[in-house]
């Protein structure tokens, strides 16, 4: 079926004349991937894995002997040109650049030059007690600048937690997280009005430091149909993405970029010492956001799978094919879709060992579950590949990489270099590896 909804005024390689989108009923997810793909004049997509029915023709692959399909991976240190990478310098002013070029252009997608300015303001400051620590906690907005489009009124949501008794200035540690309010109420479910406090809350607290947890569905939607509202949205006017404009991985990014900015205008936040983490999607969005953002002095990244750390061109658990599908698609940039038909993974310029390299020489602790109880799709191995391929960046830069090929025993860990590894025993969660994070990142935080 033809969808033709379009830039106005534009004609497409396929030579249909463009309608402005209309506001008022904006297409959906379907509609706007098959947008999309008559875009990038591509028929229809290879499917990704079936990770419900093992005896599906497109069932996942857990079989670890299967899952190279393409065993060579482009490698960091080679320039575009096939020229190698042998100093800092040249990693800094040639090689970084180049990478970061090609995530823009074919993964993520490009932040414009238009995107707003964000105003914050704390609407709300209580001292209370979490989890037996006095606290100083305070909900902040951060306005979005919206004066090309008026009627977009797009908020940044966010809360600042700190230790009362600090008497300088602490580390935090910045959660994206889920509006567990929001999905109370679309269940028809009233939310807890005093709900238990997670337990990484409570280690930060104990350690003197404090958190942030940012909400991203705020100011970009969780699927393909908020692509036309958000600060996406705001920044297209409203009309479908060109191939290379940014999807949610990216804005979310963005938007903790954003909380950054306040973050280190706080007197009571060492913005030096100010971390990063998420789990699944939002462990994707901790990494991206580690990846375009120095200011970032850690991260802490959970599960976060395909289009995260892990290896894109393994063929374990999920798919790139799954990611450019109409359910994920949205998290990407639009010609992300070409790997998925008709090019291939191994056509990517880069895969996730470049965006991990990207994070050299900060600190990075890579989680994911246990194999019996999370399950494949996450693909620990590709993940821990992500780490390992993306060692010989910070070596080169003075830091330590990982410091093994091999991945570990679930419950080891490789944890003494400044790329860490652990896979846990429990399931899809990174609660079992925050006392092993919050020691990781005390290496750093506590140095005289």
């Amino acid at each position: 079926m033809l969808i033709t909804l379009t830039l106005a005024g534009m004609v497409f390689g396929l030579g249909i004349v463009v309608q402005p989108t209309d506001a008022t009923n904006p297409p959906t997810a379907e509609q706007d991937h098959r947008l999309m793909l008559q875009r990038l004049g591509i028929d229809e997509l290879r499917p990704g894995a079936d990770g419900w029915n093992p005896d599906a023709p497109n069932a996942a692959n857990a079989d670890e002997a299967k899952a190279t399909p393409y065993p060579v991976l482009p490698d960091p240190l080679t320039n575009n040109d096939g020229s190698r990478v042998t100093t800092p310098e040249q990693w800094w002013g040639e090689r970084r650049g180049e990478i970061v070029e090609h995530f823009d252009r074919e993964v993520y997608g490009r932040v414009p030059i238009s995107a707003p300015a964000v105003a914050w303001r704390v609407v709300g400051t209580v001292e209370q007690s979490v989890a037996g620590h006095r606290v100083n906690k305070r909900e902040l907005i951060g306005e979005i600048e919206n004066s090309s489009s008026p009627a977009s009124d797009i908020q940044i949501r966010a809360t600042l937690v700190t230790p009362a008794s600090a008497s300088a200035p602490v580390p935090v540690i910045v959660e994206f997280g889920f509006d567990w309010e929001a999905w109370a109420r679309a269940r028809g479910e009233e939310p807890l009005a005093d709900p238990p406090t997670p337990d990484w809350q409570r280690l930060l607290l104990e350690k003197g430091w404090g958190y942030a947890v940012l909400i991203p569905t705020s100011f970009q939607a969780d699927n393909g149909a908020g692509l036309y509202d958000g600060v996406i949205g705001l920044t297209t006017r409203g009309q479908p993405r060109d191939p290379e404009d940014w999807g949610a991985l990216r804005a979310w990014a963005w938007g903790a970029s954003r909380l950054l900015d306040h973050l280190i205008e706080d007197p009571t936040v060492d913005g030096d010492r100010v971390g990063i983490t998420g789990l699944s999607r939002y462990g994707k969005a901790a990494i991206v956001t580690m990846a375009y953002d120095q200011r970032f002095a850690t991260a802490f990244v959970g599960s976060s799978g395909q289009g995260g750390v892990k290896i894109m061109r393994r063929d374990f658990g999920e798919r790139v094919e799954n990611v450019a599908s109409s359910g994920e698609y949205h998290w990407m940039a639009g010609n992300y879709l070409k790997y998925a038909g008709p090019l291939t993974p191994n056509d990517l310029p880069v895969d996730a060992h470049h965006l991990v390299a990207l994070c050299a020489p900060r600190p990075i602790f890579i989680s994911v579950g246990s194999l019996n109880v999370e399950g494949t799709w996450i693909d620990a191995v590709g993940n821990f590949l992500g780490a390992a391929q993306a060692s010989p960046v910070y070596e080169l830069l003075g830091a330590d990489g990982l410091g093994a090929d091999v991945m570990p025993p679930e419950g080891d860990g490789v944890l003494d270099g400044d790329l860490a590894f652990r896979q846990h025993h429990g399931g899809h969660t990174t609660a079992p590896n925050w006392p092993f994070f919050i020691d990781f990142a005390a290496r750093y935080f506590e140095r005289e």
